[in-house]
Formats: C-alpha cells, sequence, structure tokens
C-alpha cells in the first residue's frame, strides 16, 4: 500500500492513561487505514492492551482524541465502538462453546421475526440467520463441517478462531482489533487464520493485530507499530524489516 493509497478510518491523537504514578500510555498519535494490516508489538507492560482498550471502547482515556473519517467520537463502552463499525477479537476468542457458528455469529444479536399477525411474541429467524452466517463464512473460506448444529466447542482451535473472526468480520464495517490472533495454534492452523486475516483486509476492512508471534507479524503485517514504556517509539512500513530488526526495535538496541 503506497502513500497515496492511504485512507485514514480510524485515528487517535494524544492518547494517554494513567494508573496513578504508573503512564500506560503517553501521548500516542495513530493512524489505521482501510486494508492495511498494522501489528502493535511490544513487551509486557509496553502499554499495548491499555491503548487497544482505548481505541476499542472498553477504557476511557485520560487525555486525548479519537476520530472515524476525520470526525471526533467518543466510546464510552464497547458497545459503542460496535456502532462505529469497530469491533475485537480476543485472545480468549468469547465464544459460547455449547452453540453452533450460526448462533455465536449472532450472539447478541439475534434476527427476531413477527409471529402472525401480532407484534408478540418474536420468534428466531434461524433459517435467515444460518443463511447469512453460511455465506459469510464461505465468502471468508472457512472451512467448517456445517454452520448449525455443531457446537464449536467441539471445533478445532483454529476452527474456533476462525469464527471468531468472522463473527467480528460480519459485524466489522471500518476496523478489526485481533488480540494473539495465532496463539495456541499450530502451524497448520496459524497459517489458516493468517490467510483469513489476509483475506479481511483485501476486503477494505482495517486489520490491527497485537501480537508476540514475530514471525507472523513480519508475515503479513503491513506497518508496524512499537510500544516502549508507554510511548509509541516506531511506526513504519513492514517492508525491509526482519524478525531480528523487529526484536531490536522491541527492546531499543
Amino acid at each position: 500500500m503506497t502513500p497515496v493509497d492511504r485512507k485514514v478510518v480510524y485515528s487517535a491523537q494524544g492518547l494517554s492513561k494513567h494508573y496513578g504514578p504508573v503512564v500506560a500510555c503517553d501521548a500516542v498519535n495513530l493512524e489505521i487505514c482501510a486494508g492495511e494490516i498494522m501489528a502493535i508489538v511490544g513487551d509486557n507492560g509496553a502499554g499495548k492492551t491499555t491503548l487497544v482498550k482505548m481505541l476499542t471502547g472498553a477504557i476511557m482515556p485520560d487525555a486525548g482524541t479519537l476520530s472515524r473519517f476525520g470526525q471526533k467520537i467518543e466510546l464510552s463502552s464497547p458497545m459503542d465502538a460496535h456502532r462505529h463499525g469497530i469491533e475485537v477479537v480476543y485472545q480468549e476468542l468469547a465464544l459460547a462453546p455449547n452453540l453452533d457458528a450460526t448462533a455465536n455469529i449472532y450472539l447478541g444479536r439475534e434476527i427476531r421475526r413477527r409471529w402472525g399477525a401480532l407484534p408478540y411474541p418474536r420468534i428466531l429467524a434461524r433459517k435467515e440467520m444460518a443463511s447469512s452466517a453460511r455465506k459469510e463464512l464461505q465468502r471468508l473460506e472457512v472451512n467448517i463441517a456445517s454452520v448449525t448444529g455443531v457446537p464449536v466447542g467441539k471445533m478445532s482451535g483454529g476452527q474456533r478462531q476462525s469464527v471468531a473472526i468472522a463473527r467480528s468480520c460480519f459485524w466489522a464495517s471500518d476496523v478489526l482489533f485481533m488480540d494473539e490472533p495465532t496463539a495456541a495454534l499450530g502451524v497448520r492452523e496459524s497459517q489458516a487464520v493468517l490467510r483469513l486475516v489476509r483475506r479481511v483486509a483485501d476486503d477494505g476492512v482495517a486489520v490491527v493485530m497485537v501480537s508476540h508471534a514475530m514471525p507472523h507479524v513480519v508475515e503479513l503485517a503491513d506497518r508496524i507499530v512499537v510500544m516502549r514504556h508507554g510511548q509509541k517509539v516506531e511506526d513504519r512500513p513492514s517492508s525491509g524489516v526482519d524478525v531480528e530488526t523487529l526484536v531490536r526495535l522491541i527492546v531499543g538496541i
């Protein structure tokens, strides 16, 4: 992606967060672009998680502003982020293991239709949701046996991760944040998830991933942001960056 192609969909200006005397995040500026995969890296305690939580409405910043397509917004909760087309895939996935892929994709956002002429009761539009879920998984080339009837708890780790990503993609119109997308996955499953992330970005969604898997960062990211002691110390295209260089940037040597 060339500088001319970069369309900023979401940005932060001077984001800061303090916990007493501890500076968790210090005046961070960030531009997130459509179709770009940005990796945020750093040691434990560098400020990555705090930054992402402020960007997704999980915590309120002490200072700084957020803008979506150049217009300032305020996020007081993750639901505010959802309404602005911002979704998150957490490391814990937040899936309901006893429910199937369709139920998980629509969890908390189920489609209900009127039954007969009365406004109530409303019934779940199961076929409609299953059809939409199937189309989304096919579009993303997610390979699972069935979107209904098979609890996600019985799926492989890579399939569960793919369902979680597909759910967020289904609802994310602008930005998808991912926390350690390949953690605890084998080589084959990790590669499948990485291909899925690339397809999401190719569809024009901005992807921001936090990862300690340096080879995956080098392989996948278009842009790399390095956090150290709560500050953004690097923000650069990934071209020409290998694992050794990335480690040096993280530790500051």
